[in-house]
């Protein structure tokens, strides 16, 4: 696992954030570093797609980066028939994760694409993960994402939805913020560090509050939502299709 060094520079001028080469390399290290309580919703991604994924289905990471909630899922899923969709915009990132896979999982049981997940056509979905993808997106062009997503699943089908959360109490959103800047100190980034990537993902990464979330899953036409994991201002949602 490489280490993560790309702020720990000063850089004249920080450009936005994007999943490039540089941070494919790192990308382990750095959202273990950066994101509490990742490795537990990864790990437990595979026990709720354990309990929800239905044979001769599809199940699709959007948004898949390297691929570690695909694995997490494979190692744990018994349902028959399964196929794994992983998609990225990220060419950096299809080609790692096609790479990890192939060594990881039986030929024919995967396909990586990259693509826009917005104009990707799902159907014959169980499960599906959105893991820290969706606050990527443009904030008006998210509900029309889960509500695509509602439509690809089958019935009885989840959505699962990792997010980085705002509050709307300004006295809580200061609170756990810095709660979040100490977990990233103790795990060895720099003022500097932590100030770059802040102003780099600025306009890049725009979170939504638990409320919002919880309405437009209902938009799109979820009938129970469930905050089942919490970090900090880090959360994991299961939304669940009738």
């Amino acid at each position: 696992m490489q280490r993560d060094s790309i702020y720990a520079l000063p850089q004249g001028q920080v450009v936005d954030f994007a999943f490039n080469e540089a941070v494919a390399d790192v990308f382990p290290d750095m959202i273990r570093r950066s994101v509490p309580g990742y490795e537990t919703i990864i790990a437990l991604l595979g026990v709720i797609a354990r309990r929800y994924a239905q044979p001769h289905s599809r199940i699709y990471d959007l948004g898949c980066s390297l691929g570690a909630s695909t694995l997490s899922m494979a190692a744990q899923v018994r349902a028959e028939d399964l196929s794994f969709v992983c998609v990225d915009n990220s060419a950096a990132m299809t080609r790692r994760c096609e790479q990890i896979l192939q060594r990881h999982l039986p030929s024919g049981q995967f396909q990586v694409e990259c693509a826009d997940i917005q104009a990707l056509t799902l159907s014959n979905a169980s499960v599906v993960v959105l893991n820290f993808t969706l606050q990527f997106l443009k904030p008006d062009e998210r509900l029309a994402m889960l509500r695509h997503i509602y439509e690809g699943l089958l019935p009885g089908g989840v959505l699962i939805l990792s997010e980085k959360l705002q509050f709307a109490d300004a006295a809580e959103q200061a609170l756990l913020t810095d709660i979040h800047l100490e977990f990233k100190r103790a795990n060895g980034y720099s003022e500097l560090e932590i100030s770059q990537k802040r102003s780099a993902l600025d306009h890049v990464l725009i979170p939504d509050t638990f409320v919002q979330h919880v309405e437009r899953l209902e938009a799109a036409g979820f009938t129970q939502v469930v905050n089942w994991f919490q970090g900090f201002n880090f959360a994991s949602l299961l939304a669940v299709k009738a």
